[in-house]
Parts: C-alpha cells; structure tokens; sequence
C-alpha cells in the first residue's frame, strides 16, 4: 500500500557545499546520482512513499551533504544534525536502518566526486551510521 506523502516543504537544503580554498560543489548532482543506488537497496521504496519518495531522497540527501561538509569546514556539528534528523524520522516511523544505509551510499557518491577529492567527507557520512544506529 502506497503512503500519500507529500514533496518535501519548508526551508530548502543548500544548493552547494563549500570548502575553504575550493569552489562550491552543486549538491543536487550528487543527490540524485545517490537515489538509484538508494532505490536498488530499499525497492519498496516507492510503494512505501508514493512519488514523493525520490523528491524526499534528494532533499535529505542535499541537507546530509552539506552538515557533512560544514563538518568538514569545522562549523557544524555532523553528529548533532544526525541525532536530530533521526528523532524526526523515528518519530515519523521512518525506518533508521535505511538513513544508516542512506549515509553509507552518499559516502561512497562522495567518495568518486568533488566533494570527496581531498577530505574526508565520504568517512564523516560512513561514520553517521553510527549515530544514527548505536549500538
């Protein structure tokens, strides 16, 4: 059975990430190369949320990479973001494990990009999952 859920509303994610001494990075890119890969690990996806499934993998996805690189820039706390987005989706009845795996697979986008080249942005999603499921 399909959720009606709607597009995502309210304050936009960023549209780039920036690093000292580098030129912005367009984040939707990276955001929608991750929702295939996420699609292909969690197939329900669709039937789950609708055709806002994608609208809501993009936007979260674009939030995800910028507290990472705000992490990276030493300006935002990448753990506390994690925290507070997975109280929001728990509390949603958002399954945590696919945010976990939702980290995992914006790493390894991150890992083959721009963002990626020179940082350790690709880790700091990777290491979310720990955040977002402790043990």
């Amino acid at each position: 059975m399909t959720r009606r859920v709607s597009a995502p509303s309210g304050s936009p994610p960023p549209d780039k990430a920036t690093l000292p001494d580098r030129a912005p990075v367009a984040l939707e890119p990276l955001a929608r190369e991750s929702w295939p890969l996420y699609l292909a690990a969690y197939p329900d996806e669709i039937e789950r949320y609708g055709p806002a499934a994608e609208d809501w993998c993009v936007h979260d996805g674009k939030w995800l990479l910028a507290w990472a690189a705000g992490a990276e820039r030493g300006d935002i706390d990448l753990d506390e973001q994690l925290r507070w987005l997975a109280r929001v989706l728990d509390a949603r009845g958002f399954p945590l494990d696919r945010l976990a795996g939702y980290l995992e697979i914006l790493g390894d986008v991150v890992e083959g990009s721009e963002l990626g080249r020179d940082t350790s942005i690709a880790d700091r999603l990777r290491g979310g999952t720990a955040v977002v499921l402790p043990a």
